[in-house]
Parts: C-alpha cells; structure tokens; sequence
C-alpha cells in the first residue's frame, strides 16, 4: 500500500506579513494513520524540500497526540524536511493520494498545474483521492472524465465559511472553501464548526476541518480494504 501524501510549499497568509503553510495536526494525524497501517507514505510538495509550517499549528493549544508524536519522531522529520517535488511524482506508483490542508494551498496547490493533473489522473484511475479542512480548495481546477468539474454532483465537504470567520480571515483568502465547492457543482455538507466530520462519495474522500484529519485518512484505508 503506497500512499503519497501532498503539502504546500506557500507560506505567506496574503498581504498580512504573517507565515502560512500546511497545519500540522492534517498532516501528523494521517502520516500515523497510515503508517499504523502498514502504508509507505511518500512526501511531495510543489518546490521539495521542507514544506512551511503554519505557525500556529504549532502553538500550545493545536497539540493532539499525532502532532506530539510527531515531534518525537526523528524520522517523520527527515521524511517531511525533504519533500519529493511534485513535478517529479508519477501517480502511478500510488495507491491513493492524500493533501493535508492548512491555508497555504489556497495559493499554489490550489492553482499547480501538477497537482491538478495528479488529482485528475488519480480519480480517473478509480484510486482514493483525499483532501482535509482547506486542502478540498485544491479541487478548484480539477476536471472529471467529461470535462466538468471533478466535484460537480459529489457530497463534499471543507473548511466551512463560518470557520473562515472564526480565524478572521474571510478577506485575506482568495476565495472561500465552501463557497468554491458549491460554486462548482458539488453537494457540499458540514457539521458544526469545529466537529469532525468526512464524506466519501465514490473514491473522493474531504474532511471538514482539522478534526476531521484522522476520519479522512481512515476513510482512505477503508475504501483500499484495509484497517488501521
């Protein structure tokens, strides 16, 4: 079971001067998920290397077990400080695809011609693709068989606008999760902010917030038939 796992490489939060990227509790509950599983996990991201860690992901209070586990984990570090680049990837090689969310991919994922056409090659092959908080944004530009947007007609989920308000940053984004999903066809469905929650429609797993991280990776395991 081979599972790659995408990352931002942006990390400026608009025109603020503060730092942005991906949030590490999507990205540590989901590496353990899937390492737990016995998956080998491959990093990529759009310029390698480390990817940007949002600071705030870090703070006292964003801490689970995943992401203190993590800190623990020399390996997991080394693994995440050199990132494939995304350009390089063939899609392929995996079995499912997961992108962590954090504000950053609004930015680039959102408009990689790279990840795009992975998103794209990885659904149209019936294989997993999954996407968490403000990672389902990276859909934007991703087509399906007929040319439609890949989300047109699927339940589907992401940071809700209301969530985007609670961080204050509604103006500062290029465009709202919520919103964008809707805007391109997709059932989009939400729990209350903060609540964990994950759709599966077909082979496209999203998950609504940082909570929703572990139910999103699980979801991935469950569609390859295989348990955490």
């Amino acid at each position: 079971m081979k599972i790659l796992m995408v990352l931002t490489s942006h990390d400026r939060l608009g025109d603020t001067g503060e730092k942005t990227g991906f949030w590490l509790e999507e990205f540590a509950a989901p590496y353990y998920v899937f390492k737990d599983a016995g998956a080998t996990i491959t990093l990529a991201s759009p310029r390698g290397g480390q990817p940007p860690l949002d600071p705030k992901s870090d703070a006292p209070d964003a801490q689970t077990d995943a992401t203190r586990r993590f800190r623990e984990d020399e390996e997991a570090q080394a693994a995440l400080a050199s990132t494939e680049v995304l350009a390089g990837i063939d899609a392929g090689r995996f079995d499912a695809v997961f992108y962590p969310g954090g504000h950053g991919p609004l930015w680039d994922l959102a408009n990689d011609r790279d990840s795009i056409a992975l998103i794209e090659s990885t659904h149209a092959a019936g294989k997993p693709v999954a996407l968490v908080c403000h990672a389902p944004g990276v859909l934007r530009g991703a087509k399906g068989s007929h040319g439609d947007p890949l989300v047109k007609d699927k339940r589907v989920t992401g940071f809700t606008n209301s969530e985007e308000a609670a961080v204050g940053l509604t103006d500062i984004v290029p465009f709202l999760v919520e919103d964008m999903l809707k805007e391109n066809g997709g059932h989009y469905e939400k729990k209350d902010d903060w609540a964990s929650h994950a759709i599966t429609d077909g082979h496209l797993v999203t998950g609504q917030n940082p909570a929703s991280s572990e139910a999103a990776a699980e979801a991935v395991l469950a569609l390859l038939g295989k348990k955490g």
